[in-house]
């Protein structure tokens, strides 16, 4: 009986046909300047990440697996970083924060989808910097070009699955009455709190799913990592540790950057008093981090820097020479 009248009172409610993104309205003096500021990150995130992965593309002394799985964490974030802040550019300048029910749930599949992905992703990374360092000997035989291929298109599938998964669940949820989420973009959390239907099955599938995501692929990360300081500071010289802890800090720092926002996140979003937190670290992994990684992985590689200015050297030749051929 209970059941029936909750059924009959949803159906007399006016089902969702679209969402309100709140993003940074309570601020709305500062919303010509967040759209420079995000227009500023946005464009250096694009120009960053795609200078990476044509310099690895045109490079052959690139065609190495660790500047390989740089080049696809850096096409990886060149999607991750168009499925959001185009929008949140958008409404800055139109102050049009309303979603489509279906384009709020495609936002969300590719935001989580691509998530999934680059966790596991940079655990590849951390894998590969193990064997480097740790098994320098079984290098070559372990990481074949084909074993990097597959090894790539394996964090893509499973982003691809366990998303999958999640949004089938998700989407069964029933949306009536309020439709405002407080955030820039489309996250399961506020999804959930919305929802005029139980979202007990719902919560415990994310709930496996997200964990499947994010805890694998993080203790492969610090399990390689512990083994890659017990080997570096088995190295006698001081030199040689200094250069070889530089050699795959950069990527630290992007791991540590991304995984410990994303899980302050998540577990923000639990406490009703600091879910107005949420946004500003949200801001962290899903627009600083992008934009940190051309900075951090080129800086600190000297291989990339020769093969960057050999490659920049190259176009101002290209230009030069089509400029001559066009008088």
């Amino acid at each position: 009986m209970k059941y029936s009248m909750n059924k009959e009172e949803k159906d007399n409610q006016t089902m969702v046909a679209e969402f309100i993104l709140l993003g940074f309205r309570t601020l709305p003096h500062l919303q010509i300047i967040f759209f420079v500021i995000f227009l500023i990150i946005y464009m250096v995130t694009m120009a960053g990440n795609i200078l990476i992965v044509v310099v690895i593309i045109v490079n052959h002394s690139l065609h190495k697996p660790m500047f390989f799985f740089l080049g696809n964490l850096s096409f990886l974030e060149t999607c991750y970083t168009s499925t959001i802040l185009p929008r949140i550019l958008a409404s800055f300048v139109t102050d049009y924060h309303r979603i489509s029910f279906n384009g709020c749930f495609l936002q969300f599949y590719f935001f989580a989808f691509l998530a999934a992905a680059e966790s596991y992703l940079l655990s590849i990374m951390s894998y590969d910097w193990y064997i480097a360092i740790c098994k320098p000997v079984h290098y070559i035989t372990i990481m074949k070009k084909r074993s990097c291929i597959q090894l790539s298109l394996l964090s893509w599938m499973i982003g691809l699955m366990a998303v999958a998964v999640t949004i089938f669940f998700t989407s069964q949820l029933t949306f009536c009455g309020a439709n405002k989420i407080d955030n820039f973009f489309c996250d399961y959390a506020p999804l959930l709190i919305l929802s005029c239907s139980p979202i007990e099955q719902t919560e415990m599938a994310v709930l496996v799913l997200g964990s499947a995501c994010t805890l694998p692929p993080l203790l492969l990360t610090m399990t390689s990592y512990i083994f890659i300081i017990r080997t570096i500071l088995g190295i006698p010289s001081i030199i040689g540790r200094s250069k070889v802890f530089s050699t795959c800090s950069s990527h630290l720092i992007v791991v540590t950057i991304f995984y410990g926002t994303l899980i302050i996140v998540y577990l923000l979003s639990k406490d009703s008093k600091l879910r107005s937190l949420n946004k500003v670290f949200s801001v962290f992994y899903i627009i600083l981090t992008p934009m940190i990684n051309p900075f951090i992985y080129p800086l600190r590689n000297g291989q990339f820097k020769k093969a960057l200015g050999k490659t920049i050297s190259k176009l101002s030749l290209l230009r030069i020479s089509l400029g001559i051929q066009s008088r």
